[in-house]
């Protein structure tokens, strides 16, 4: 079953960047992009550098994908999907999030967070 758990307000989120949220002991990168009036939420992990960091990571778009770019060797992961625009054989969880009532909620199920599995390859 799915539930939807807050995980901050959205006065803790920093516009035009990321901020880490530990749910359900995994550690998840929330980004709020303000001009787009959203919010997405990816793993934190960045498999190619290895460390938990995407959230430190500078995000933008190519090609009006919007995308995230590692703080360590600068991969861009799609905020969308998770996929690595330069190597697709990398990708990121990502996770559903909403704001409701200006609270940043992460759906969550009994087994732990709910992760989307990459749906499709993204072209830019």
């Amino acid at each position: 079953m799915a539930v939807w758990r807050q995980v901050c307000n959205t006065d803790d989120l920093q516009p035009n960047s990321g901020v880490c949220a530990l749910v359900e002991g995994q550690q998840v990168a929330i980004f709020y992009m303000v001009k787009e009036n959203a919010v997405y939420a990816l793993h934190n992990y960045d498999p190619i550098g290895c460390a938990n960091v995407l959230s430190r990571g500078v995000i933008g778009d190519i090609k009006g994908e919007p995308v995230v770019a590692s703080p360590l060797y600068k991969q861009h992961f799609s905020l969308k999907t998770g996929f690595c625009i330069e190597d697709e054989q990398f990708s990121v969880l990502v996770y559903p999030v909403r704001i409701e009532n200006s609270k940043v909620e992460i759906q969550v199920t009994t087994t732990g967070i709910s992760a989307d599995i990459v749906h499709e390859k993204v072209s830019v």
